[in-house]
């Protein structure tokens, strides 16, 4: 039950999210005044705590100054998610192959005890993930329209999050309805395939 809930808090967190990546980084490396302030488009999120009247603000007039300190607490940001990425990817992998164990051998405690942190821990991990790449302020530049790597790693993100809550869902249901077991499965490696296929597109 408690996965379930924690599932459905991370859906909330993402669900208007867009990725943050490596190619926004740059635009923190320049702080042209003449520009806008802000893109035309930002996050609920974002603009709760970092737009015109975000409570980040204290209620100052937003300056080309303020936006500067914006964008260092940026960057330390998307860094701290892609960080955070590399940490969910590899509990992941340790899932899968305790899982795996646990499938062949359902009585063993130990494994399933195991299993069931590497869950709460991959839970965590992926939650804080999604926080630290929501609720980064917004960055200087409005994003290119079309099919880039930005958009391709956000609609890869829903559907890892999608993965992520049927396969909390379903694990809550195999003690009273182990024939979901296959279920539980691939939902878990849809998640695992969309989450690495997210890191990968980034970097392209």
């Amino acid at each position: 039950m408690k996965q379930v809930l924690l599932s459905l808090l991370t859906l909330l967190f993402f669900f208007s999210a867009s990725a943050q990546t490596d190619s926004l980084l740059i635009s923190i490396q320049t702080t042209d005044t003449t520009q806008a302030l802000f893109p035309k488009k930002i996050l609920f999120t974002q603009s709760l705590l970092w737009g015109p009247h975000g409570l980040m603000r204290g209620g100052k007039t937003v300056t080309p100054e303020m936006r500067a300190k914006d964008m260092q607490i940026r960057r330390k940001m998307l860094v701290t998610h892609q960080v955070l990425g590399i940490v969910t990817m590899a509990g992941f992998v340790g899932q899968a192959i305790v899982g795996a164990k646990v499938y062949k051998d359902p009585k063993n405690q130990n494994l399933r005890s195991a299993h069931e942190l590497l869950a709460v821990t991959v839970n965590t991990t992926y939650s804080l993930t999604a926080v630290s790449s929501l609720f980064a302020p917004p960055s200087l530049i409005q994003r290119d329209k079309g099919l880039t790597s930005i958009r391709l790693h956000k609609w890869l993100a829903i559907v890892h999050l999608s993965g992520m809550v049927a396969t909390n869902v379903l694990a809550g249901m195999l003690e009273q309805h182990p024939e979901l077991k296959n279920y539980h499965r691939a939902a878990a490696y849809t998640t695992f395939a969309s989450f690495a296929a997210a890191m990968i597109v980034i970097k392209l």
